[in-house]
């Protein structure tokens, strides 16, 4: 089997290839595995034949999981904001904001919250993001409650892989990604099994953005996921997924054997399988993430994000690109995020904190 090499000089991929990579890499994954999200994989091979589904659909329509990714890029730039303009600020509570946008578009709102969240900003004015694109009940019903979700005071004990398929932003800018992305999937996921595959994730991509290759990357977010508690449960699901890499086992099996993504541990495990099985090649990558019986647009995001991450926005074909849903908004959200707070009236007009 085709692995990624380890032995390449680790050299920094924070710039823009790899940001958009990162962002637009999810969106491809997710708008390739929603058509089929609750389809078994013979369902699949009945409507798209042998091989599965491997072409982005037209129109290439995003599900929730890409809404809030979005979403959660915007509450990150907007704590930057804050924290620049007024001193200090806690990011997984301006992210909850943000969420709470994203509620406001799937037609709810949370009253205790009504008077506090503030619809400005770019990205609640865009269109097409008020459209509900099967969102994930827990996430739904967290965010109508009137407290906000932490990992010491969890609202539930949902181990949903909806905390994890969000937070790839974090990854990207945050200076501990693994703990503040296992506090803003705590928002909404409270079992330690739905936040701390998050944490698992965004470290990930913060390795990758800093030159690793992936499996060494997988590897050092595993070491910090050692040290928290109640961790066993999501190690044993990637330690799986690795194992079976080296298993005679077609994919298809080997998937099937990981779970199927409905749970996070599962989802995550999933998408670093398939980032590593597909040998550098991001279509490969993505179609193995889709074409399995369970949560298809989850672990197509995830591994289009990890894989994103690490290859760029120019190995993914151009025109999976230029067809996705609001490519042109979440390039903008993966440059600002690579730009960082830039001091002016625009900025805070953009994202006020």
């Amino acid at each position: 089997m085709q692995m990624y090499s380890v032995k390449k000089p680790r050299t920094p991929r924070r710039d823009q290839d790899y940001f958009r990579g990162c962002l637009l890499g999810g969106a491809i994954g997710d708008a390739l595995g929603y058509p089929v999200e609750f389809m078994s994989l013979q369902e699949i091979k009945e409507i798209y034949g042998p091989q599965g589904t491997n072409a982005l659909p037209q129109p290439a329509l995003i599900s929730d999981d890409t809404q809030m990714t979005m979403f959660t890029a915007e509450g990150l730039l907007r704590a930057a904001c804050r924290g620049n303009q007024q001193g200090s600020c806690h990011p997984p509570s301006v992210v909850h904001q943000a969420y709470l946008r994203w509620l406001h578009t799937q037609g709810e709102a949370n009253q205790v919250f009504a008077d506090q969240m503030q619809k400005d900003g770019w990205l609640i004015k865009v269109k097409e993001l008020h459209q509900r694109r099967a969102p994930g009940m827990t996430c739904l019903s967290a965010l109508r409650t009137p407290q906000m979700g932490t990992m010491d005071k969890p609202l539930n004990k949902s181990k949903g892989c909806g905390g994890v398929m969000r937070v790839a932003p974090v990854g990207l800018i945050a200076a501990d990604p693994f703990q503040q992305a296992c506090e803003i999937a705590a928002i909404t996921h409270g079992h330690p099994t739905g936040y701390l595959p998050a944490g698992v994730l965004a470290a990930i991509i913060s390795e990758l953005m800093a030159g690793a290759e992936v499996e060494p990357a997988v590897n050092s977010a595993l070491q910090r996921l050692r040290t928290y508690d109640h961790h066993q449960e999501t190690l044993n699901c990637i330690e799986l997924a690795i194992e079976l890499l080296d298993n005679c086992e077609s994919h298809e099996q080997n998937i099937r054997q990981i779970g199927q993504g409905w749970v996070a541990e599962e989802a995550l495990a999933i998408g670093i399988y398939c980032a590593l099985a597909a040998g550098g090649d991001f279509p490969e990558g993505i179609s193995l993430a889709v074409n399995h019986d369970g949560d298809s647009d989850s672990t197509g995001a995830i591994t289009g994000n990890n894989m994103g991450a690490f290859l760029g926005v120019r190995a993914i074909p151009l025109d999976w690109v230029n067809k996705v849903e609001l490519s042109q908004e979440i390039m903008q959200l993966a440059d600002d995020l690579l730009q960082g707070y830039q001091a002016g009236s625009e900025w805070w007009e953009r994202y006020p904190g």
